[in-house]
């Protein structure tokens, strides 16, 4: 592998550590595995320094629970350690993922792209919304996308797309996969490719994130709704303004 790999793990999911060090011995890749954050762990003080709030009460519709904290966190921790490498880019697994075939040759051909890009995701949907495609490898493209996905599981970020996330997003007030969906905040060029060469294992149906235990209310479904609407709003008024500029 040209980019190093690492995929994010809880010290306490040991089913999922192992499934995943099954699925790279099988394709002989050299994967790291990067411990997770456990919020509740964390002192309140650090818990601050990731999450405001105040930020979540602006930009998102309900509070976040402590695994989407962890999990955001988490994150934020593996693009620092990319900046604190010698290396161009990083792969960032979830561990409730299933690797393809042809996910070596897919991160080869990433590594090889000259375009500029800050992160490609490796997993989406049979249908996105894409603007553009183009070849990326034998069988494979490369999506620009019309509108960002919110699937998370699975990337490859490279310096310039941490260094863009790590000072804007930190302290963060949405969910990573919603977050990234708002790409003009911080001139994230995010790509994507099709096929997907992850696939979400069956222990995703099982998050260690946790669940929302609150019923929503109407006004909180409310302002999902509204939410929703705006950022699709934003997302193609700045579609538009990036196609006026190219």
């Amino acid at each position: 592998m040209t980019i190093p790999v690492v995929f994010i793990n809880l010290d306490s999911d040991v089913e999922r550590r192992q499934r995943m060090e099954a699925e790279f011995e099988r394709l002989q890749i050299h994967a790291e595995r990067f411990e997770a954050v456990r919020w509740t762990s964390l002192e309140p003080e650090k818990q601050a320094s990731y999450y405001s709030e105040t930020l979540n009460k602006k930009q998102y519709h309900s509070p976040l629970v402590a695994g989407e904290k962890g999990c955001y966190a988490s994150h934020l921790l593996a693009w620092q350690d990319l900046l604190n490498s010698d290396s161009k880019a990083m792969v960032v697994l979830e561990d409730d993922v299933k690797l393809t075939d042809n996910f070596v040759t897919a991160i080869g051909s990433i590594a090889q792209l000259e375009r500029p890009w800050d992160m490609v995701k490796l997993i989406g949907r049979e249908r996105e919304k894409v603007k553009n495609r183009q070849p990326l490898c034998s069988g494979m493209d490369l999506l620009d996308y019309s509108r960002v996905p919110s699937l998370t599981a699975g990337y490859v970020i490279s310096r310039s797309g941490a260094q863009k996330l790590l000072s804007s997003r930190r302290p963060f007030g949405r969910p990573i996969d919603v977050d990234l969906r708002y790409w003009w905040e911080n001139q994230m060029q995010i790509l994507g490719i099709s096929p997907a060469v992850l696939v979400l294992d069956e222990t995703s149906f099982v998050s260690s994130i946790g669940v929302k235990l609150q019923r929503r209310r109407l006004s909180q479904r409310w302002k999902k709704f509204r939410m929703k609407f705006i950022m699709n709003m934003l997302n193609s008024i700045h579609n538009f303004k990036k196609y006026l500029s190219s």
